[in-house]
């Protein structure tokens, strides 16, 4: 129990490092074939923050841990929003550009009821296994690539100099830095994976919480540490559209590479964290409009905080 304890932690922080290393790498290879920031930003950055979801969801769903898949996405999207809302917006109080309050949280939100409707399907034909298809899987790859367009088009529109802040790095420093990352990611994926199952069997408890707690909040840590330093920078926007992007991310993207590996079951009674999702994102986008125009207050994100840590106890003692 320790010593799966203690790898799961291990595997988190070699995740957490192998998706920086591979970042940092594959964006000086990037810059040496005079790609622009904007690019690089959109795919290769875009993807290390969520590298390392994509590659403990990849290893799970290849598995058939369905549980660890659905917890971890779902999970490490109410984290994102009531947790990591709520500890930067106690921060500083965080007021968003209107694309942000307009579009990219509507977008979140929808991207939660298209979920919802493709894992229900005994609501439209009952009498079917409810499961996150290969067809579904394209269908979300799909939202994913024109959810990056519409960002791309979002960013050229804003026309905002680009700051030229990627290291350049020898050939050899690139190449130890890419291999080493993604090496990095694999071990530290499967670290994941395998300790939190044998926890989760040690425990008594379902894998489901372990998805929804543990692993979704270790694998959480890029975007808590990104959001804490922009809010103590003031840097809102920042902050609120890392989340909102990563959400968005999760759905589109890991899912949808995780159900083209292999179909994925989907357990009922994540319905309820879904709720608890669609609540959660509904509630930042009327937070946009209260009180001060295109802002989440302080009093706001307490309770976002609240909530999660009240809901998250009340989760874990029901398995106890």
């Amino acid at each position: 129990m320790i010593t799966s304890s203690l790898l799961l932690v291990l595997g988190l922080v070699i995740l957490i490092f192998g998706a920086n290393y591979m970042v940092d790498g594959a964006s000086a290879l990037a810059k040496k074939f005079n790609i622009s920031n904007l690019a690089i930003g959109l795919t290769i950055v875009a993807f290390g923050t969520s590298a390392p979801e994509l590659v403990v969801n990849s290893f799970a769903a290849a598995d058939g841990y369905s549980d660890i898949v659905f917890g971890n996405v779902i999970g490490s999207n109410n984290f994102n929003l009531f947790i990591i809302l709520g500890i930067t917006g106690l921060i500083t109080p965080l007021a968003v550009q209107s694309s942000t309050a307009w579009k990219e949280i509507p977008i979140s939100l929808i991207a939660v009821v298209i979920l919802f409707m493709m894992v229900n399907d005994q609501i439209i034909s009952p009498g079917q296994t409810s499961l996150l298809s290969n067809f579904d899987g394209f269908i979300l790859l799909f939202c994913f690539l024109a959810f990056l367009f519409y960002v791309y088009k979002q960013l050229k529109n804003d026309d905002i100099a680009e700051e030229d802040n990627i290291k350049l790095l020898s050939p050899l420093k690139t190449t130890i830095f890419i291999i080493g990352g993604l090496a990095g990611l694999v071990l530290g994926g499967q670290l994941v994976v395998n300790n939190a199952i044998d926890i989760a069997e040690n425990m008594g408890i379902s894998q489901k919480i372990i998805g929804l707690t543990v692993v979704a909040a270790g694998t959480s840590l890029p975007e808590l540490a990104t959001s804490i330093v922009a809010a103590t920078k003031k840097n809102a926007d920042i902050a609120v559209g890392n989340i909102i992007g990563s959400n968005i991310f999760n759905i589109f993207l890991i899912l949808s590479t995780a159900s083209l590996i292999k179909p994925i079951d989907f357990n009922l009674n994540f319905n309820q964290d879904l709720y608890i999702l669609a609540g959660g994102t509904l509630f930042l986008l009327l937070a946009m409009f209260t009180g001060k125009r295109k802002r989440l207050d302080r009093w706001e994100a307490l309770i976002l905080l609240v909530f999660y840590l009240g809901y998250t106890t009340y989760l874990v003692m029901q398995e106890l």
